[in-house]
């Protein structure tokens, strides 16, 4: 294995700074020659020290790994597709008919009725004997290739799943451009460790390898109609990464209202996942406690108290990252990114999951028609976004009402200074 050195990672001699979320590294002497080994292309050896620290850069989120070769290949991947009515269907080993209206030929198992796609990958999973099985969705396409970048991580056996890039099909509609660009399934083009919390929070399994044994184990939720497949990469026994050198095009919906739909329906899951995996897994803002409160006092119209906030906040970071060698500039330089960069986080809390009340909310006084004129500065190259975070917002309110549930609308603060 070797390590490449995340693009966002700072080292500053014994210390790492990167990952998300945002961590700082104090390294021994010989854990920083390691590292700037390995970043001119050493390999990490077969050594307990070594791979400690390795494991420990690519869980932060510092570094990405690596392997010249593979041991598995296309033989050991068993490719399951769930379809219902396809107009077309990848290259597959194994096609589950969901209850079409007209029996799929060649199908391995056809469900009389729809089940959904949860209880379709179960049925396909059930009928894989191979090490790894792939998922893809019916309408997806391959790219040549595609498997070559994501089998070397299965080298590493805490590695249980690993996901492709998913771009939109090109096309020549507004539609086909926008989906290019602005794809919710498009997780961009860096390699990273996918989780909660992380820059990568989730992968869906339009296109997604992993170990069957471990798929078997976490198997698909049939109780849930949308968002079963963050759920399933939630729950499985393993480290899962996201690799964008690998790429499966997904063909976008026909239609701006099909289109709307799909991102609300994508917003139904917030609920269910809310529920099954807790407040911070699913809360649509994740910040301090005081620059929570150093931005509220800007909205409240108290922006000289609100920068004392945040200014007071940040001057006490360099003494806490002093011991772990961070310089003073470095530190409040770290401190003074997150407040302003909170700034953005809540803009699109604000039009996004909160959109659908909060927009009409504002809208009715003149200092929230400038917080809100704030928040969608944004979105002003291409209004479009507007219409797909409030697609997305109004289906986490309704299945927050469906769902009994206000928990996917609470923000986390939970770095606020408390009893320890």
């Amino acid at each position: 294995m070797k390590l490449r050195i995340d693009p966002g990672t700072r080292i500053l001699g014994q210390t790492l700074i990167g990952g998300a979320p945002l961590r700082v590294l104090r390294l021994s002497k010989t854990g920083a020659r390691l590292v700037e080994d390995w970043r001119h292309g050493a390999e990490v050896a077969d050594t307990p020290q070594q791979r400690k620290l390795a494991d420990r850069l690519v869980d932060a989120g510092i570094a990405n790994p690596w392997y010249p070769k593979a041991r598995l290949t296309s033989a050991d991947v068993t490719v399951v597709v769930p379809a219902r009515d396809p107009e077309s269907l990848p290259p597959a080993d194994v096609v589950i008919d969901d209850g079409s209206r007209t029996p799929i030929p060649g199908a391995a198992v056809r469900h009389p009725v729809a089940r959904g796609p949860a209880a379709a990958r179960n049925t396909g999973l059930a009928q894989v004997s191979t090490e790894l099985t792939a998922f893809l969705d019916a309408d997806t396409e391959p790219q040549p290739g595609w498997l070559t970048a994501v089998l070397p991580h299965f080298e590493d056996p805490s590695v249980v799943a690993v996901a492709p890039r998913i771009r939109s099909t090109p096309g020549k509609s507004a539609l086909d451009r926008y989906e290019r660009t602005r794809s919710a399934l498009d997780l961009g083009d860096a390699a990273a460790v996918v989780g909660p919390g992380r820059r990568v929070t989730y992968v869906p399994t339009a296109a997604l390898v992993v170990r069957t044994s471990a798929a078997k184990e976490a198997g698909f939720d049939e109780g849930l109609r949308f968002g079963e497949d963050v759920d399933f990469v939630w729950r499985l026994p393993g480290r899962v990464r996201y690799e964008p050198e690998s790429e499966v095009w997904h063909a976008p919906r026909k239609t701006w209202r099909a289109w709307a739909k799909q991102r609300f329906d994508y917003g139904t899951s917030a609920a269910p996942l809310a529920k099954r995996h807790g407040h911070q897994a699913m809360a649509p803002l994740r910040v301090s406690g005081w620059t929570a409160l150093a931005w509220g006092l800007v909205a409240a119209r108290r922006p000289g108290l609100g920068v004392a906030v945040a200014l007071g906040t940040a001057a006490l970071l360099p003494r806490k990252l002093e011991p772990l060698g961070v310089p003073t500039r470095e530190a409040l330089a770290i401190a003074l990114r997150g407040h302003v960069g909170a700034g953005r986080y809540f803009a699109d809390a604000l039009t996004r999951t909160w959109g659908p009340v909060a927009i009409p909310l504002l809208a009715t006084t003149r200092r929230g028609r400038l917080i809100l004129a704030l928040a969608l500065s944004r979105h002003l190259r291409d209004p479009r976004r507007i219409a797909d975070d409030l697609s997305y917002g109004a289906g986490v309110w309704y299945g927050c009402w469906k769902e009994r549930t206000v928990i996917p609308l609470l923000p986390d603060f939970s770095n606020w200074p408390r009893k320890k």
